[in-house]
C-alpha cells in the first residue's frame, strides 16, 4: 500500500488527487459555500486576473479577503492570469499586448488598461489571503509555432524568478504560515522546452508544479505523450497541478501519470447547459480504464419529460430527491433551482471520482 499524498495548507489539508471547482471571481456560479461543503469540495480555484477587476481588489481587501468574502472556510489556490491572457489577448490583439515586462489588458479593446506584472500578481493574490500562490506565466496553444514556444518559455522562466523574489520578499515580513507557491512548466508539444523550463524552475525552487499551456490538440485530444513527460521532469514529492483538465477521463489518465490536482469550470458549466455526469455502475466497482465508466445525460432531451426514474442512484446529491421528468421541467423553465441541482449533481460526482482515485493510489 503507498503512503497517502497530501497537500497542506493554511486553511486545511488537500488529499490528491483532488478536484478544485473554479470559482473564478469568487463564486462557483448558482451555488453557495454550504452547498459546496455538503457535496464534500475541499477546495476551490479563483483568478487574480478576474478579481482585480471583478469586485476588485479593494473590494476584496474591504469584505476580508477571499475567505471572509466568499464564506469559504476551506483552501483557495488564486490562478495568476496567464491563461486569461492567453485566451484573451491571444485571439484578439485588441485587447492587449504581452511583452517581456508585463501583460497589458484593455478591457473590451478600450483606451483603459490593466498592467499585470509577475510582481504584482504575487502582490494581489498574497493581499487576497490565498493558500495556494501561482506564478505569472506566458501561456500558449501546443500548436503554436517554434518562436512562439521559445519566447514563452524564456519569459516564463524571467517572470518565476521575479514571482519568487517578490513572493519571498512579502512573506518575510509576515508572521504565522505562509502560503504556497507553484511554477508554471510552459514548452507546448516540445519535449526539448518542457525539460528547459522544468529543470529551470526546479532550481529556482517552488512548493509545487502545475501543467501550462492548453492541454489538448488542434484536434481536442488530451496531450498524453507531453502531460507524462512533464511530470516525470518533477521529483515525485512535489504536487503537480494539471491546470485548467477536468473531463473525468482526462483526471482519470492524468492521476495514472502522477498529477494531483485539477481544476476546470467544464462540470459546472455542462450542469447549467444540461449535460449531466452518471455512472454507469457502483462507482466503487466500475473499470475506470474501460470506456463505459459514466455517461451523460441530456436533460433537456424531450424523452426524460416524464420519466419518473432519479438522475442517478449512486449520485447521492441534493438532485436524487428529483426525478429525471422534473429536473426535465425546471431547465426548460431555465429556474434557478435547475442549476443549483445540477451544478451539486455534477460536482458530487467529480468528488466520487475523486474518492475512487485515491483508493485505487492506496491499493497501489
Amino acid at each position: 500500500m503507498s503512503e497517502r499524498k497530501l497537500l497542506e495548507t493554511a486553511h486545511g489539508v488537500l488529499s490528491l488527487p483532488v478536484f478544485l471547482p473554479d470559482a473564478t471571481r469568487g463564486v462557483v456560479r448558482a451555488v453557495d459555500s454550504a452547498d459546496l461543503e455538503s457535496v464534500g469540495i475541499e477546495g476551490l480555484v479563483m483568478s487574480a486576473f478576474h478579481l482585480m477587476q471583478h469586485p476588485g481588489s479593494t473590494t476584496v481587501k474591504a469584505l476580508g479577503g477571499l475567505h471572509t468574502m466568499a464564506g469559504w472556510s476551506h483552501p483557495i489556490v488564486t490562478d495568476s492570469g496567464g491563461f486569461q491572457a492567453w485566451s484573451l489577448i491571444r485571439e484578439n490583439e485588441r485587447n492587449g499586448t504581452l511583452t517581456d515586462k508585463a501583460i497589458v489588458f484593455r478591457p473590451q479593446g478600450g483606451k483603459d488598461k490593466i498592467v499585470l506584472t509577475p510582481e504584482k500578481s504575487i502582490q494581489l493574490q498574497l493581499s487576497y489571503g490565498a493558500d495556494v500562490v501561482i506564478c505569472l506565466d506566458d501561456c500558449t496553444h501546443s500548436e503554436d509555432g517554434d518562436d512562439v514556444q521559445r519566447d514563452s518559455v524564456r519569459r516564463t522562466i524571467a517572470w518565476a524568478k521575479r514571482c519568487r523574489d517578490e513572493f519571498d520578499s512579502l512573506t518575510a515580513r509576515r508572521d504565522g504560515p505562509h502560503p504556497l507557491l507553484f511554477g508554471v512548466i510552459q514548452g507546448g508539444s516540445s519535449f526539448e522546452l518542457r525539460r528547459r523550463c522544468a529543470e529551470a524552475l526546479l532550481e529556482i525552487g517552488f512548493d509545487g508544479f502545475g501543467f501550462g499551456g492548453y492541454p489538448l490538440d488542434g484536434e481536442g485530444a488530451l496531450l498524453t505523450d507531453i502531460l507524462a513527460h512533464t511530470r516525470e521532469l518533477v521529483p515525485a514529492q512535489f504536487a503537480m497541478h494539471a491546470l485548467g483538465i477536468g473531463h473525468p477521463r482526462s483526471v482519470v489518465t492524468c492521476t495514472r501519470m502522477g498529477y494531483d490536482i485539477f481544476d476546470c469550470a467544464l462540470p459546472t458549466r455542462d450542469a447549467r447547459r444540461g449535460r449531466l455526469l452518471v455512472w454507469n455502475d457502483d462507482p466503487e466497482r466500475v473499470n475506470l480504464i474501460s470506456d463505459g465508466w459514466f455517461s451523460h445525460i441530456y436533460i433537456g432531451d424531450d424523452k426524460h419529460m416524464k420519466s419518473a426514474q432519479p438522475l442517478c442512484e449512486y449520485v447521492d446529491s441534493p438532485a436524487q430527491r428529483y426525478s429525471r421528468g422534473y429536473l426535465h421541467h425546471l431547465f426548460q423553465l431555465e429556474d434557478a433551482a435547475y442549476y443549483r441541482l445540477a451544478t451539486l449533481h455534477n460536482l458530487r460526482f467529480m468528488v466520487q471520482l475523486m474518492k475512487r482515485l485515491i483508493v485505487d493510489s492506496d491499493s497501489g
